[in-house]
């Protein structure tokens, strides 16, 4: 489907407008040599508590959890498919009210078959975190998987 050097710009017009990444409305905000920023923008629907206009969780672990796969990709220098193990998220204080999450994720590591990430998200001021996650992520073989259609 993708070949080449892996370019997030060039993905995110094609991977965050559909399904559910393209639901939430998340958006490719840049990128390095191993990692990748996202944003989640503040919606009405989102908010997990009406009394408090914030973010609910959830959209903010599927924030992370997309932005943690671009990083691999980025790291990686090519799309491969990958499955998350293991994403643990740290929520060390509530998003402001009406403010959007900006996730940025690092691939420090990388085996055979696993990449190891860590990130933060933040609505504005990466010193002051909304969350912090780590995660472990299986990296697939394409020639390896049946694809059943």
């Amino acid at each position: 489907m993708f070949s080449g050097t892996f370019d997030p710009a060039v993905l995110s017009d094609w991977v965050l407008k559909r399904a559910h990444p393209g639901w939430l409305g998340l958006r490719y905000r840049d990128h390095g040599d191993d990692w990748c920023e996202l944003e989640l923008p503040w919606r009405a629907d989102l908010v997990g508590d009406e009394r408090q206009p914030v973010l609910a969780s959830g959209p903010i672990v599927s924030l992370m959890d997309m932005a943690a796969g671009m990083a691999i990709w980025v790291a990686n220098g090519e799309f491969r498919p990958v499955a998350t193990l293991d994403l643990r998220v740290d929520y060390l204080r509530p998003a402001r009210e009406c403010a959007s999450v900006i996730g940025r994720v690092t691939c420090y590591r990388m085996t055979r078959s696993a990449a190891f990430v860590r990130g933060t998200a933040h609505d504005g001021d990466p010193g002051d975190a909304v969350a912090e996650v780590t995660g472990v992520f299986m990296t697939l073989d394409p020639k390896r998987m049946v694809w059943r259609g």
